[in-house]
Formats: C-alpha cells, sequence, structure tokens
C-alpha cells in the first residue's frame, strides 16, 4: 500500500559525548522515510533551498523513496538545526536553528501522490498537518506527531486535527502536557476523547505504550549497548511502525502491537550511530534479525 510523509528536511549539526558531525541530512520526514522503506516504498513530500546538496538526494532515491514530491526553491535556504547530548541523552538541547525555507509556504502534495492510503503528518504547525490530511482522499490510516510548541500555543488547533486523524504518536511529557494527567494510561484515554483510534506514547529508553478504548499494551525498547546519537530516534520509530503496516495491505487494529515492535527495532538501528549512517547500513535481513531477538526477548515460559 502507498505510504507517503510530510515534514521538516534539514542540514544538522550534532554533538553527543561520543562526537560529533557536521552538515549531515536530517529531519523528521528523512528519519521516517529512511526508516519505512525498509519496509516498503516511500513518498516524501518536503520542501529544501537551493543549497540542499544532491549527494543528499542520491542516498534518499537508493532508498527506494519518490522524491516528486520534494520541492527546491530558488534564492531560499534548507532548515538547518543545531543541538548537543549531554548526560544520560535523553534531551536535546538545541544550540541554533534557523527555519530558513520551512518559515515560508508549505509544500504542495503532487496530484500523483493524493492516493495514498498511508499518510503520516510529521511534526509541523497542527492547522497545515489537517489542510494536508484533507488532500488525502483515500487514506485507510493517517497518523500525526505534534510537540510542546503546539501544545502551548496552538491548542485548539491540534484538538481539531486529532478529530481527523485514525492516531498520535506523541512522548510522555507531550501527552501529560495536553490532558494534564500524570498517569499515561489516564493520558492517553483522554486523547481519545478527541477522536483518535489510538494513541501511541513514547517513553525513550524505557519503550512505549499504546492506548485503545479496549486495551493497553507496553512494549520495552530493544536493549541498546550503543547510543551514539539519539537524533531522529522518535521518526524513526514513526517510520518502521507505518512502514510494516502499509506493507500489510489493509489496516487493522490488531496489527499495531507488531507494528510498534517493529518501530522499536528500527529506532534501535537509528541511534546506533551519529545522523542516519545507523539507518543506512540497516538491511530487511538486519531488521528480521534484530526483531526475532526481541521476540525472544519477551517470551516468558
Amino acid at each position: 500500500m502507498s505510504l507517503v510523509v510530510t515534514g521538516s528536511i534539514g542540514i544538522d549539526h550534532v554533538q553527543t559525548p561520543f562526537g560529533q558531525v557536521q552538515n549531515v541530512l536530517g529531519g523528521s520526514a528523512i528519519y521516517f522515510s529512511c526508516s519505512a522503506s525498509l519496509f516498503t516504498p516511500v513518498r516524501l513530500v518536503g520542501v529544501v533551498g537551493e543549497d540542499f546538496p544532491p549527494e543528499f538526494r542520491s542516498l534518499l532515491t537508493r532508498r527506494a523513496i519518490d522524491l516528486a514530491g520534494l520541492e527546491t526553491r530558488h534564492g531560499s535556504k534548507t532548515f538547518r538545526w543545531s543541538g548537543r547530548y549531554e548526560g544520560d541523552m535523553n534531551q536535546a538541547e538545541t544550540v541554533s536553528v534557523n527555519l530558513n525555507v520551512l518559515a515560508e509556504n508549505a509544500p504542495t502534495i503532487p496530484q500523483a501522490f493524493r492516493d495514498s492510503q498511508y499518510v503520516f503528518l510529521a511534526n509541523t504547525h497542527p492547522a497545515l498537518q489537517q489542510n494536508m490530511a484533507g488532500q488525502f482522499t483515500q487514506a485507510q490510516l493517517i497518523v500525526c506527531d505534534t510537540m510542546n510548541l503546539w501544545i502551548n500555543e496552538q491548542r485548539e488547533a491540534l484538538t481539531r486535527l486529532l478529530s481527523s486523524v485514525t492516531g498520535i504518536v506523541l512522548n510522555d511529557g507531550e501527552v501529560r502536557l495536553f490532558t494534564h494527567e500524570f498517569n499515561l494510561i489516564k493520558a492517553g484515554r483522554r486523547v481519545l476523547g478527541y477522536g483518535p483510534q489510538f494513541v501511541i506514547i513514547k517513553k525513550g529508553e524505557h519503550g512505549c505504550l499504546l492506548v485503545t478504548q479496549e486495551q493497553v499494551w507496553a512494549l520495552p525498547a530493544f536493549p541498546a549497548e550503543r547510543v551514539k546519537d539519539p537524533t531522529g530516534a522518535g521518526d524513526s520509530f514513526a517510520g518502521g511502525m507505518m512502514g510494516y503496516l502499509a506493507s500489510c495491505g489493509n489496516f487493522t487494529m490488531n496489527q499495531l502491537p507488531r507494528a510498534l515492535a517493529y518501530g522499536t527495532i528500527t529506532a534501535s538501528l537509528a541511534i546506533e550511530e551519529f545522523s542516519l549512517h545507523g539507518l543506512e547500513r540497516a538491511t530487511r535481513d538486519l531488521v528480521e534479525k534484530r526483531f526475532q531477538q526481541y521476540l525472544a526477548m519477551l517470551h516468558i515460559e
């Protein structure tokens, strides 16, 4: 089934206790696409400036990522982010950010992409996400992401968006901020009251929760001995999840626990190296090998 993602595309500078990288490909839509492409072809919708390096474009096309929706704006510059991680690396400190082309008009969704049946709206203004969601008239599954900024400053727009999506992915701090509930199960069920069928709550190194009206699933993170760069972990998780779901055909809620497990695996691959290097070296065989290790870890006699 066709899978499309909209979101940021950027050039990053990242520093962690294990080193640093400069002028590397980043952005929510990029981590999502590289992760999802391990399972299924991906349609990418985004915008970059004329400074976007051709080698970045080549990296994406090698991964079965359709760039017909990648708009290059002449006279504009690509979004740039510089961040630093310290200590347990659970939170990034933004050193500098230049919105550049992201402060301009949103990209246009190609007509050929509008029949996509699986849609992921990566983090951006919720009114823009809702506008884009409305353009995919044949979608079986629409999932969105969000962040503290929109919860604090665009709550009404975010609330309206929730009535237009099948599911939402957000982290534990964000869901508590949105609902004012400390208990994550209660918080997830509060979000369900706004319209989505499921809520996925990311808890970093502590795994994730899936909350639906009928039940709750809790999955641990994959044990990682080496964590070099957590940038894009959440987007890689979402990419693995949505990529697996799109590869299954018609969506059913019963597919979600296994999809979350695959998202957990792709996130574990992403954090082992700087930037996209972990996902670049990943193969479906490697994903399946790690997935079997994960299943064995979860099995209790």
